[in-house]
């Protein structure tokens, strides 16, 4: 196998760019269902949602990888769905209409690349204390749906917790770790995939996979803008969209860090700048195909480490099997049938090494110093103890709640705030990569 940083067979590279979709293609899909189930869509229509979700999803990525002058990031990035605009878009979809959900979101996204530049400019606001304890965070905090996933993925199904998930996800984890420990060259880069595959095979001989999903999806579907309804504009919406792709931004500033740290990248501001840009470009385009507001996937960040592999060539191949998943029903469908405790398995062995790269950069903190000290502590504290208790805040304005209750950005506003008051403002020069 080549050197991490090389390009790579194109075989190795596309199963490494299956690895990626398998990691975020049930977090991304969650969402159009969610929503859609939620707001009654019919069978037709959610079919399609979840076809032109994964599509522009693909997009996104693209967004991100290839570098213009003024968009993207250049980092091995892929982005999905925003788990935090399901309770909002659900809301204005119920009372104002599908139509109101898509306005609100396309304003958002305008939002966020007009704002791209002046939220790069708190890069200095952002150094290893805040990083790596905002990295900490993001792992500790995805664990729960690691373990919701091992469970059998709802917690209030009557299944969940049975023995035959929880074999099924200890049994993915076993095999995970085996060819991790003792697999050589490319099979130990893509140990994850082979869990899951290993893992589903596995769940098939108990008799938990099935392939309806698969002989029901259609061939081909195109996607349409507007397909499910024209765009309408609320300025209450459009300002709760807007508070959740800011959410989104703080919460892929980390994750730009977490990969600037893993692949030896020195982030400029303008980077962060196109970054962001790209991001919002996604934003609106899901507005205009009508899913769902996009943001960069977390989850992606362990496949990167675990696999060793730091360049963006998978993520390419990732990102043209979107592409292809989305136009292709009846394929993208095959990844459904993946069980949710396979998931689960193979998510607890990825998110715990993101908090272990997050608790690496504060290793190369001088935590002597009280002032690191109490940032750290007290902003992972508050991010976990605000994700564990959401109803702390339960007698805040609802616009608040969304933002405040958020684990990733409780511990960057605790961490940001704390850095300023107790290490003092930052010089302008000041290189947060150091």
């Amino acid at each position: 196998m080549e050197t991490p940083n090389h390009p790579l067979p194109k075989f190795q590279a596309l199963l490494l760019g299956l690895q990626h979709v398998l990691a975020m293609y049930a977090g991304s899909i969650l969402v159009p269902l969610l929503i859609g189930t939620a707001l009654h869509f019919s069978s037709t229509q959610l079919a399609y949602l979840i076809s032109v979700d994964i599509f522009c999803t693909g997009l996104a990525t693209l967004f991100q990888l290839k570098q213009t002058p003024i968009t993207g990031i250049a980092l091995p990035v892929v982005l999905g769905s925003s788990i935090q605009a399901v309770s909002p878009l659900i809301n204005i979809g119920s009372s104002l209409g599908w139509g109101a959900m898509y306005g609100a979101t396309i304003v958002a996204g305008l939002f966020v690349i007009l704002i791209a530049g002046t939220f790069a400019r708190l890069r200095a606001f952002f150094p290893p204390v805040v990083t790596g304890s905002l990295i900490t965070v993001i792992g500790l905090s995805l664990i729960p749906i690691a373990l919701q996933n091992w469970g059998g993925g709802s917690l209030t199904a009557k299944s969940f917790g049975e023995w035959q998930n929880l074999l099924i996800g200890f049994v993915t984890i076993v095999l995970t770790l085996l060819l991790m420990k003792f697999a050589k060259g490319f099979l130990k880069a893509i140990a994850v995939l082979m869990g899951i595959i290993l893992g589903t095979l596995f769940a098939a001989a108990l008799g938990r996979v099935s392939l309806k999903p698969v002989a029901d999806a259609a061939w081909f579907h195109l996607p349409q803008p507007f397909f499910l309804g024209t765009p309408t504009f609320s300025w209450s919406a459009s300002l709760t969209m807007i508070i959740i792709v800011l959410t989104a931004m703080v919460e892929a500033t980390g994750v730009y860090f977490a990969l600037a740290d893993l692949t030896g990248k020195k982030l400029e501001q303008k980077d962060l700048a196109r970054g962001y840009r790209a991001e919002g470009l996604a934003v609106v385009l899901s507005g205009i195909f009508n899913t769902f507001p996009y943001s960069t996937f977390s989850q992606n960040v362990a496949v990167v480490r675990l696999s060793g592999v730091k360049t963006k060539q998978p993520i390419y191949y990732a990102a043209c099997l979107l592409l292809v998943l989305g136009l292709l029903p009846k394929f993208g469908a095959l990844a459904t049938i993946i069980p949710s405790a396979v998931l689960g398995g193979a998510m607890m062995v990825m998110f715990s090494t993101i908090a272990i790269q997050g608790l690496q950069i504060l290793g190369k903190v001088d935590l002597n110093k009280e002032g690191n000290l109490l940032t750290a502590g007290l902003s992972i504290g508050a991010g976990l103890g605000i994700s564990s208790v959401p109803t702390l805040l339960a007698h805040l304005p609802e616009q608040l709640q969304m933002v405040m209750t958020n684990g990733v950005v409780m511990t960057t506003v605790v961490a940001v705030i704390l850095n300023l008051l107790l290490n003092g403002w930052p010089k302008a020069d000041q290189d947060v990569n150091a």
